[in-house]
């Protein structure tokens, strides 16, 4: 087991690293890191052609360190240890199953459906357990301190989508996993609805007023996210407008909250000024002793 538990981990390693190194050197249409430029690239033109906060900078306060963020969560971060720590948690999965006679925990087989029904139904159905993730994570103390890095932002833009602290990664990987996986879906999510999301949620947190019209009870969109980052909610809620890339669940279950369109609404919250402003900082933020910010 113990070398089992060895190679897992040493291959976990290899096949990420020549994963990126593929990524950067071999650009190609289903080259994630490249489409990750392409879709940051068009969207902040867009901030600059279509700015919807007149008097925000193009290089907006904390730019640079939200940049960063985006590289080291979808790189970075599974290179130095998530991906192979990622595939060991897959084998203990699958050796806690054995143990009890199951191969796997496939409760619905949608691989008799068209593709792209196939792609409409993980879509809905990841979304969902997001907005239930993303939800928790405002209500829960615990995780909160987690969350209050991605809340730290104070001026909206494209990048701001991937200020997020490590641990998310963590907690909604693993809180997917086996809902997805009794729908026969793994970790992977498939490319295009990937893609699909990335373009969503870099236009949630992009400095663009879009007008969605109906769709806007569909799919997120800047106005709705700008109030979810607001640092004032209404009396009594511990959050609003958890949606990812869709509306509907907020409408659905009363949490949306559109009270305006002022593009200048104060974001963060109570005493974010006083909030680490450094990436090394803000990372170990959540792990020190609970103190009033």
């Amino acid at each position: 087991m113990l070398e089992t538990l060895y190679h897992t981990i040493l291959n976990g390693y290899s096949n990420y690293y020549n994963y990126v190194a593929h990524t950067l050197l071999v650009p190609s249409w289903g080259n994630y890191f490249y489409w990750l430029l392409a879709i940051s690239l068009v969207v902040w033109l867009l901030e600059i052609l279509l700015p919807w906060r007149t008097n925000q900078a193009i290089v907006r306060k904390d730019f640079w360190l939200d940049g960063f963020y985006m590289f080291f969560n979808y790189f970075i971060f599974s290179l130095i240890g998530y991906n192979a720590i990622s595939d060991v948690g897959v084998l203990l999965w699958n050796k806690l199953l054995a143990i009890f006679g199951y191969t796997n925990i496939v409760a619905i087989k949608l691989g008799h459906l068209p593709i792209w029904l196939q792609l409409v139904i993980m879509f809905v159905i990841a979304d969902f357990i997001q907005w239930n993730i993303h939800r928790a994570m405002h209500k829960n103390t615990t995780l909160w301190q987690f969350h209050k890095v991605h809340h730290s932002v104070q001026e909206l833009g494209f990048a701001a989508h991937f200020r997020f602290h490590f641990m998310e990664t963590v907690i909604y990987k693993s809180l997917q996993y086996i809902p997805l996986a009794m729908l026969g879906f793994g970790l992977q999510s498939f490319f295009i609805i990937h893609i699909i999301a990335i373009s969503i949620g870099h236009l949630n947190h992009s400095n663009i007023r879009v007008n969605y019209g109906w769709l806007g009870y569909i799919f997120n969109n800047p106005v709705m996210h700008l109030h979810h980052h607001s640092k004032y909610v209404p009396k009594g809620a511990y959050g609003v407008n958890f949606g990812l890339s869709l509306s509907c669940w907020d409408y659905i279950f009363g949490t949306a909250y559109i009270p305006n369109t002022n593009a200048n609404t104060e974001l963060g919250f109570t005493n974010v000024a006083q909030y680490p402003n450094s990436f090394l900082k803000q990372v170990l933020q959540p792990f020190k002793k609970k103190i009033n910010l």
